[in-house]
C-alpha cells in the first residue's frame, strides 16, 4: 500500500521535472497551458478521491484500488502519445481517475489489515511514505527524464503501475463491503467548483484579474461551492457530509493537511524549474537536489506519536507549521547562495512535514466512524491533493507574475510578453543571465507568498487543535 501511495503521490512531482521540457516541446504550451498539465491530474485527483473511497467502500476495495491502478496506467499511456496540449490533458484527467480510485483505498484496505493496536504506527509508516512520495517522484523522475524524454517518463509510470497492480493482486486482503450509495450529484458539483476556482487563479495573470473571465470564474466557483453544500445537506448519502466540519479537531485537521501540502507541491513546483534555470542543474541533479528534504521524513517520522503523546497535537503542530514557513523563507533567501545553505533550508521543510503529516493524518482518521475508513482516507487524500492542486496553481502563478515583471525593458515591451523561459529566450537568446536572473526573482517571491500562507494557516491549525482537545475533554 506505501507503494501505490508513493506511485500516485510521487506522479505530481515528478510532472514538475519535465516543465522546462515541456516548454521546449513540440506541444508548444504556454505558461497557463504548462500549470494545467501539472494541475488536470492533482484536480481530478482531488476531486473525485472521496467519491473513489465510498465507492471502495461499497463495491471493494481491492477491486477498486486495482481497477485504479489500471486506468492510471491507461492515462499515462495517453499523455506519453500525447501529439498537443488538448491530448495530453485528457490522459492526465484520466490519469488523476485512476490515482483517485488508489490512494483511499490503499488507508482502507491498510486499516482493515492492521490490528487496532497498531493502527496509530501504520498510518505513520503510511504519512512518511505519501511525503516521501514525492521525493521518490524527484529522484525517479529526474532519472527516467536523463535517460529519456517527457514521453519516457509518461511510459515509465504506466510500466511502473502496471507492476503495482500484479503486487497488489497477489498481496492485498480483501475488506468487507459497507452498503453505501454513491452521490453523483454532489460529486459533479464539487468538482466543477474546484476547477473553477482554479481557472480563476491560473488564468488571473494572463487574461488579467478584472477580466470577465477571471471574475466569473471565482463567483461560478462560490455559486457552485454553496450548491454543492446544500445538495449534501439534503441527500441521505453524502459525499461528503458538511456537518462533519462542526468537529473542530476534524475541521482543522482537513485544513492542515490542506497547508502542508500547498507549501510542499507548491515548493516541489517552483524548485524543479529553479535549480534548472536558476542554477544550472542537469534534470538527475534536480531530482536529486530535493533529497534532503527527506532526512528527517526517514530518520524521524517513527518518533512522532510519542512526541504528539508527551507535548499534545496542538504544541506539535505549532512547531510544524513554524518549521515549515520558517523553510520556505530561507529557501527563498538561499536561491543564489551554496548548494549546502539551500539543502539545510530543505531540511527544516522536511522537519515541519515529519511532525505534522501523521499527527493530521491520525486525527481525520480517528475522527471518522471505522466502517467508512474508505471516506476517512478519501477525506486524507482529498485534502491532500486539493492542496497540492492550490499550491502548484497559487505558486506558479506568482511566479510567473514576478517574473514577467522583472523581465529586462525589451522583452516587457513586447506583446504579448513572454511567460516562460523558453518564450524569453526564443525573443533574446543574448539575454540568458538576465531571464534567468528574473526567473530566480519570481520564485523567491512565490517562496516568500507561500511561507506567508502557511504561517497564517497554520495559526488557525493549532486553534482548532486547541478547541478540538477542550471539546474532547468536555
Amino acid at each position: 500500500m506505501s507503494v501505490c501511495t508513493a506511485l500516485v503521490v510521487g506522479f505530481v512531482a515528478a510532472i514538475n521535472l519535465a516543465v522546462p521540457e515541456l516548454a521546449a516541446s513540440a506541444l508548444r504550451p504556454t505558461s497557463s497551458d504548462l500549470l494545467w498539465i501539472v494541475d488536470a491530474y492533482v484536480v481530478i485527483f482531488a476531486c473525485l478521491v472521496i467519491p473513489a473511497g465510498a465507492a471502495g467502500d461499497k463495491l471493494g476495495r481491492k477491486g477498486t484500488l486495482l481497477t485504479g491502478l489500471a486506468v492510471f496506467a491507461a492515462g499515462a499511456i495517453v499523455s506519453a502519445t500525447a501529439p498537443n496540449v488538448a491530448v495530453m490533458l485528457i490522459g492526465r484527467a484520466v490519469t488523476g481517475l485512476g490515482a483517485a480510485c488508489v490512494l483511499p483505498n490503499c488507508v482502507g484496505i491498510l486499516l482493515h489489515a492492521t490490528a487496532p493496536e497498531r493502527r496509530t504506527h501504520a498510518l505513520a509508516v503510511w504519512a512518511a511514505a505519501s511525503g516521501i512520495g514525492g521525493v521518490v517522484g524527484n529522484v525517479g523522475g529526474g532519472a527516467v527524464l536523463t535517460a529519456g524524454s517527457w514521453r519516457t517518463l509518461f511510459i515509465a509510470v504506466a510500466v511502473t503501475a502496471a507492476a503495482c497492480l500484479a503486487w497488489a493482486a497477489r498481496s492485498a486482503p480483501r475488506s468487507p463491503r459497507h452498503e453505501r450509495t454513491l452521490d453523483l450529484p454532489g460529486t459533479l458539483l464539487f468538482v466543477a467548483a474546484v476547477v473553477a476556482l482554479l481557472i480563476g487563479i491560473i488564468e488571473g495573470p494572463e487574461q488579467g484579474w478584472g477580466s470577465a473571465v477571471v471574475l466569473t470564474a471565482f463567483a461560478v466557483s462560490v455559486v457552485l461551492g454553496v450548491s454543492w453544500v446544500l445538495v449534501e445537506l439534503r441527500v441521505a448519502h453524502p459525499m461528503l457530509d458538511p456537518r462533519l466540519f462542526r468537529s473542530p479537531g476534524l475541521s482543522s485537521a482537513s485544513l492542515g493537511m490542506t497547508v502542508v501540502f500547498f507549501g510542499n507541491f507548491g515548493l516541489f513546483y517552483v524548485n524543479a524549474s529553479l535549480l534548472q534555470y536558476g542554477r544550472g542543474f542537469s534534470v538527475l541533479q534536480t531530482g536529486l537536489g530535493i533529497m534532503p528534504l527527506t532526512v528527517p521524513l526517514l530518520a524521524g517520522t517513527r518518533y512522532v506519536p510519542s512526541l504528539i503523546r508527551r507535548f499534545g497535537a496542538a504544541a506539535t503542530l505549532a512547531v510544524a507549521f513554524l518549521l515549515g514557513s520558517v523553510g520556505l523563507i530561507w529557501l527563498s533567501y538561499a536561491s543564489t547562495m551554496a548548494y549546502p545553505v539551500y539543502a539545510a533550508a530543505l531540511v527544516v521543510i522536511g522537519l515541519g512535514i515529519m511532525l505534522a503529516a501523521p499527527c493530521l493524518t491520525a486525527q481525520i482518521a480517528l475522527a471518522v466512524w471505522a466502517a467508512a475508513s474508505g471516506i476517512a482516507g478519501g477525506l486524507q487524500s482529498a485534502t491532500r491533493e486539493l492542496g497540492s492542486a492550490l499550491g502548484v496553481a497559487v505558486v506558479g502563478t506568482i511566479l510567473t507574475a514576478g517574473f514577467t515583471h522583472s523581465l529586462p525593458a525589451a522583452l516587457q515591451a513586447h506583446s504579448p510578453v513572454p511567460r516562460t523561459v523558453k518564450e524569453a529566450l526564443t525573443l533574446a537568446p543574448s539575454d540568458h543571465t538576465a531571464i534567468a536572473r528574473a526567473f530566480t526573482h519570481g520564485a523567491d517571491t512565490a517562496l516568500r507568498a507561500a511561507a506567508l500562507i502557511v504561517l497564517v494557516a497554520g495559526a488557525l491549525v493549532v486553534a482548532g487543535a486547541r478547541r478540538g482537545h477542550k471539546a474532547a475533554q468536555l
